[in-house]
């Protein structure tokens, strides 16, 4: 999505100035949670502002889930895009509503040891706008998780597998609860940034994940708690589902075992 917002004078300059090019490349890219209002940032130079068309392209919500419908299951994309997510179960897992605010979350299983443990996850078919590239693109959620709710790894969100082709992913980590992001590229090896903090506290948190160009961060709350440097180069497109609470519903699934609301995925 491109707005455009227009200075003009009586002075029609020849657009292929040096300085026409320089007030193109000052547009200004801002990535905000989809429940926050886009704001466009305008250049401070008045020298360019009044004579220049400025373009800034803001994100685009590819998946938005905020689980306040009608309809609990299937769980209906807030987009209107049609990524539908379906409740995957096995051992008799289940997601149930929560309040949450002045809405809804759900809860998925709890902690449990054993092999038939309750398993339950959120998918929704591949969709190619659900593939970001190398282009900047955002995703998190709003979680909440009990000291005594963490487990050696939890996935939130993912769309691909590190394995067999590309990856993104947000998932909590050990028995501190710090959140993590990991990227992987169809040609580069697993890219994980770490939250400094923990979100383990009983506490509701929102956690972002935000690559741009080469710098891939993990935000708490709004704080950006870990950076690190992703390649240029590094693209994710994969041809898996959308997944939400889990990789899947088998053994090793890394269930999420606490509270969820607000997921989604934003790219450009």
């Amino acid at each position: 999505m491109v707005r455009r917002e227009k200075w003009f004078t009586s002075n029609n300059s020849d657009m292929r100035s040096p300085a026409y090019l320089l007030a193109a490349a000052l547009a200004v890219t801002l990535v905000a949670p989809p429940t926050a209002a886009h704001a466009a940032v305008a250049p401070r130079s008045a020298a360019i502002v009044s004579q220049f068309p400025i373009e800034v392209a803001l994100p685009v919500t590819v998946a938005w889930y905020g689980f306040d419908g009608a309809r609990f299951t299937p769980v209906l994309d807030g987009t209107g895009r049609g990524h539908t997510m379906r409740l995957v179960t096995r051992y008799g897992g289940t997601i149930r509503p929560i309040l949450h605010g002045a809405g809804m979350g759900i809860r998925f299983p709890r902690k449990c040891a054993g092999s038939r443990c309750p398993k339950a996850v959120l998918q929704s078919p591949h969709a190619a706008d659900l593939n970001p590239g190398v282009r900047p693109f955002t995703y998190g959620a709003t979680v909440r998780l009990a000291p005594s709710q963490t487990t050696s790894g939890q996935n939130v969100l993912q769309k691909g597998f590190s394995a067999t082709g590309s990856q993104y992913k947000l998932q909590i980590d050990g028995r501190a609860g710090r959140p993590s992001c990991v990227l992987v590229g169809t040609r580069t090896g697993i890219k994980l940034v770490r939250s400094a903090v923990t979100v383990a506290d009983g506490i509701w948190h929102t956690v972002q994940c935000r690559r741009i160009g080469t710098v891939f961060r993990i935000l708490v709350d709004g704080v950006v708690r870990g950076q690190i440097a992703v390649p240029a180069s590094l693209s994710v497109v994969n041809g898996r589902p959308l997944s939400i609470g889990g990789k899947g519903v088998y053994p090793d699934n890394d269930q999420f075992q606490g509270h969820l609301d607000n997921v989604y995925v934003q790219v450009g």
